[in-house]
């Protein structure tokens, strides 16, 4: 899946006039040597865009790195700086797969103040910066997981649902509120009579007759996940260059 996502980023960034460069390290790179790629990159004034892909291999601090990278050219938003920053609601690097989820919501919806929304999961890649973002556009946020008590009635209660758990099919339809907007984060491989195919954290067959709006697997979030890594590194672009940043590209 990362190999996929890793193509797929190469080709769009190329597509959009913008230069892309792969550095693939082996697998028993040393800390030292990863943490001397980014310190030569985040040096590199030809570069405004820095990510590294996840996972790494187990003998390497990923937290480390991550935060080793420059937090201007951190176009993940996984730098703890950039975590902070959106978690208090200052100008900040947006993780770009909520950041998707926030658009697609706007375009869709309009004004969210007053929603009641519900994200299923926590991690810190998708479900706490996609309650941040929720949490900025007024609307009335809980986070619910794997340990949460009557689940399915908490999603019952969601004008909006972004499933992100990592869980096929969790959700089925009868735990979607009648016209909810759902937004399905999940990308999971299943084997179907011999035969794989990508699904959902929703079971999309049963939610989608009952919901307002629902992203499809594969096809909704992911392609949206590209397109704000995009225009993250283009507002990265901007802020270090003192340019105006586009309007809309960000939260």
């Amino acid at each position: 899946a990362s190999e996929v996502y890793v193509r797929n980023k190469g080709i769009q960034t190329r597509e959009a006039g913008m230069n892309s460069w792969e550095h693939k390290l082996p697998a028993d790179t040393t800390q030292e040597a990863l943490m001397a790629q980014v310190a030569a990159l985040n040096a590199d004034p030809a570069v405004h865009g820095i990510l590294v892909q996840l996972p790494l291999p187990r003998h390497l601090d990923a937290e480390a790195v991550i935060n080793a990278i420059e937090p201007g050219k951190d176009v993940d938003g996984f730098h703890i700086l950039n975590v902070g920053l959106l978690g208090t609601g200052q100008k900040a690097m947006v993780p770009c797969t909520p950041l998707g989820c926030l658009m697609m919501l706007r375009d869709r919806l309009g004004d969210l103040s007053g929603l009641n929304a519900v994200v299923v999961g926590r991690s810190n890649i998708v479900g706490k910066p996609m309650a941040q973002l929720l949490l900025g556009d007024s609307c009335t946020v809980t986070i619910a997981h794997s340990r949460t008590k009557n689940l399915a009635e908490v999603c019952r209660g969601a004008d909006i649902l972004v499933a992100a758990v990592g869980r096929p099919k969790m959700i089925p339809g009868d735990w979607i509120k009648p016209g909810a907007t759902v937004i399905d984060v999940g990308i999971n491989r299943i084997d179907e009579g011999g035969r794989t195919r990508l699904v959902g954290d929703v079971d999309f067959e049963t939610a989608a007759p009952v919901a307002g709006a629902i992203t499809p697997v594969p096809g909704g979030v992911g392609p949206m996940t590209i397109a704000c890594l995009l225009a993250n590194t283009l507002t990265a672009c901007c802020r270090a260059n003192g340019l105006p940043e586009p309007a809309g590209l960000t939260a």
